[in-house]
């Protein structure tokens, strides 16, 4: 089956969501990644306190060293998917699927799903997680 195509404000949303994410984990501005998120944000993360503020607070504690890779990025409705990877944090990356709902124009609801990136010798599909190559 073909992929169907997102509207504008698909594409538009995607790329709300993606230029939040590199304000927020790869150039740390708060004051700008304030505009991409909700005042009312609500998160689902066991890995994350409540609200923009626990977010923005965990990532404030974390090693300048953080980076976000974007591999995929798909639209529906309201709905942002990205795949992506978060790295420099620890001994093993982290792949991730982020689900965010959309409201007013900016991610009011995050969910994710979270993984350890395997190795080559970890992989047992002898696929990488992420992109088209293993980690060093």
């Amino acid at each position: 089956m073909a992929a169907q195509p997102r509207s504008g404000n698909e594409d538009h949303n995607v790329q709300i969501v993606l230029n939040g994410f590199d304000t927020l984990f790869n150039k740390r501005d708060y004051a700008a990644a304030e505009r991409y998120w909700s005042p009312r944000y609500i998160q689902h993360s066991a890995h994350i306190p409540p609200g923009r503020e626990g977010l923005f607070g965990m990532i404030k504690i974390m090693p300048e060293t953080l980076r976000y890779q974007n591999h995929l990025a798909a639209a529906t409705g309201g709905f942002v998917i990205l795949h992506g990877r978060f790295s420099g944090f620890g001994p093993v990356a982290w792949v991730v699927a982020d689900i965010v709902r959309m409201e007013d124009g900016v991610p009011a609801e995050h969910w994710d799903v979270i993984q350890d990136e395997a190795k080559r010798e970890q992989s047992r599909s002898g696929l990488p997680m992420f992109g088209d190559s293993f980690p060093a």
